[in-house]
């Protein structure tokens, strides 16, 4: 719980992220500069953002983010392998040895989608569902990054994703798309 006059976990994410405008930082300078728990609360977020970034330079699980992550990755420097596929069509698919990540474009026709869910099979995994991913309705796209981790692991398989709106209680699905993975 937030002491009283303490920063809470939004504004001390906020200030982590350098998002606060130039008063709240000098303040929330000032208040770290003296108030040890929120200086600790603080060092453990850098300290979990650190180990969230590793583990995802490694590779070691799979997300849904939006296209302008998948840009900054790039940007980064980093290699990424991209395989577009449109509803109810599919792709044959790999991840290579100097390949970073592997991005699947799910294109799908989003406008009036409030919220979509992402459902995953792959036969070795079993059947999941990603509940409210991130999309943009403007770019008619969802991009998913699989573990590439996972992803090296695999021999020949099969995986297939569908895209789910959710419109109250109803499901509707908006497309449904097929990964024919062979190791490189």
């Amino acid at each position: 719980m937030t002491r009283p006059g303490c920063m809470n976990q939004e504004q001390l994410l906020a200030y982590w992220l350098g998002e606060p405008n130039a008063l709240d930082e000098a303040r929330q300078d000032e208040h770290l500069f003296t108030c040890a728990a929120c200086t600790a609360r603080l060092e453990a977020l850098v300290t979990l953002g650190a180990a969230i970034r590793a583990e995802t330079l490694r590779g070691n699980f799979g997300f849904v983010v939006p296209g302008s992550f998948v840009r900054r990755m790039k940007d980064a420097g980093l290699t990424i392998r991209e395989y577009p596929v449109g509803p109810g069509g599919s792709v044959n698919c790999t991840i290579a040895p100097g390949d970073d990540f592997v991005v699947s474009i799910l294109r799908a026709p989003l406008e009036g989608v409030q919220q979509l869910d992402l459902l995953m099979e792959q036969v070795t995994i079993g059947a999941q569902r990603l509940r409210d991913v991130p999309f943009d309705p403007k770019t008619d796209r969802v991009m998913v990054v699989p573990s590439a981790t996972f992803l090296r692991s695999l021999g020949h398989s099969e995986h297939r994703m569908t895209l789910v709106a959710v419109d109250g209680t109803a499901d509707r699905v908006i497309g449904e798309y097929t990964f024919h993975h062979s190791p490189s």
